[in-house]
């Protein structure tokens, strides 16, 4: 049997700040390499465009954890504990058919017809949480805007009940940053599986009690009629308000970190709105908030673009890489926000494109028009290289964005302040870094 590579290893304050020069070098040795994340599991990563769009439609890889070989599980194991997966079983680890049936469960309420039809009530919701703010000063732009935008949207769109909304604590989405049974920060990791599953459970009870025409009253009568298996509701419900708000707050704070470091193109963008749309494509691509995919796992051992992979073991697709490949984006790591045609892959590919795709092109538009509107000259108020880019494997965001703003500002880097938003369920002792799974 011949021996594997020496992996990669996928973790470090350099990789988390700017992976592309890494993710550059492994395109240039080929498409798919043997790789390390911080928990110690490893995996064959893919890194070329055309590679991953292939993997991404590829019928041979299945996510069900189930496929993970002994291997695999031995680090794995770790991620679903102490819960024992019940929090596991949503779309993004579900294979056909039951991935389809899942996912249909969500068609309609994140059609694009309905989330256009809500625009202006998310314009509405960015309004409000800027009109607290003076006319020139300084705020940290995720807690200000980034971490609550996004969670308003969301709670409106599936039917989170304002008192569940205010309970809701950020916190809660660094469960999907396991740690392992003998980590020192394992007792708070327990803590906040304890706190989500308790927060769900109540969640689903006030739904049975209170039934409405949401989407999360929806899902608790599929589960009620046995469409659903209770754990695939929580598991869902899990997906919803995590994976459902959490890589907004980040792709929001990507796009702003990337126009802060291209004035000219920030300039260009506040004078001419009309370059949104495709503006917000080309921010997807440089630099996407949806890093790396999740797990997926050939059946039987299986030749991936020239590399042999064992059956079981984890591939994942690294979405940023194939972004920035030169072979298909010309001038790949420029900023261009007249780009097209842009086939980037920030949503993912295939069956597991994200269905909040639309959604979140949404969301992205309304704040980036309305932030670079509503706060002109805006600029850091830190440097650059203070910038906190947070620890998840999978996710790519800052978890803090000082910034200045109008005439009076300046960018000396000294605190900054907040301001007073509408109704955000987030308070300032509980921001902490967040994390997110690709679709």
């Amino acid at each position: 049997m011949s021996r594997l590579p020496e992996p990669v290893e996928l973790y470090g304050a350099d990789y988390t700040r700017d992976p592309y020069p890494l993710y550059a070098e492994l395109r240039a040795r080929g498409p798919v390499h043997r790789v390390r994340f911080p928990s110690g599991v490893c995996a064959w990563l893919v890194t070329g465009y055309e590679a991953a769009h292939q993997a991404l439609t590829d019928p041979r890889l299945g996510k069900h954890h189930s496929r993970g070989n002994a291997a695999w599980r031995a680090r794995a194991s770790i991620m679903p504990e102490p819960q024992h997966s019940q929090l596991q079983v949503h779309l993004l680890h579900q294979d056909p058919p039951r991935h389809t049936a899942l996912r249909r469960l969500l068609t309609d309420t994140f059609a694009p017809s309905r989330v256009e039809a809500l625009r202006p009530r998310f314009q509405e919701r960015a309004e409000a949480l800027l009109d607290g703010l003076p006319a020139s000063g300084r705020t940290d732009l995720v807690e200000t805007f980034a971490a609550r935008f996004p969670f308003q949207v969301l709670a409106e769109v599936i039917g989170l009940p304002a008192e569940f909304a205010e309970r809701f604590d950020r916190d809660w989405g660094k469960v999907v940053q396991p740690v392992g049974p003998t980590d020192p920060g394992r007792p708070a990791y327990e803590a906040r599986l304890r706190g989500l599953q308790g927060y769900i459970a109540g969640l689903v009870a006030h739904k049975r009690r209170e039934r409405g025409a949401d989407l999360l009253s929806r899902l608790v009568a599929a589960c009620d009629d046995g469409r659903i298996e209770p754990a695939e509701l929580d598991s869902m419900i899990f997906q919803l308000l995590v994976a459902g708000q959490e890589p907004v707050t980040n792709q929001i704070t990507t796009a702003l970190v990337a126009l802060l470091r291209h004035p000219r193109q920030l300039a260009e963008l506040a004078a001419r709105p009309e370059l949104l749309p495709r503006a917000v494509e080309e921010l997807l691509r440089y630099d996407s908030a949806f890093e790396l995919t999740t797990w997926r796992f050939f059946a039987e051992d299986a030749d991936l673009h020239g590399t042999r992979v064992p059956a079981g073991d984890s591939v994942i697709v690294s979405l940023c890489a194939a972004n920035r490949d030169p072979r298909r984006f010309t001038d790949a790591d420029r900023l261009d926000l007249d780009r097209s045609p842009n086939p980037h892959l920030a949503f993912g590919h295939g069956i597991h494109f994200c269905p909040g795709a639309t959604l979140a092109r949404i969301e992205l538009q309304i704040a980036l028009e309305t932030l670079l509107r509503r706060l002109p000259g805006l600029r850091l108020a830190a440097p650059d290289d203070q910038l906190t880019w947070i620890p998840a494997v999978l996710a790519r965001g800052v978890d803090r964005l000082p910034v200045a703003y109008g005439a009076g500002g300046d960018a000396d880097g000294s605190a900054v302040g907040t301001a007073s938003g509408s109704g955000c369920p987030f308070t300032a002792g509980r921001f902490a870094d967040g994390a997110a799974a690709a679709c």
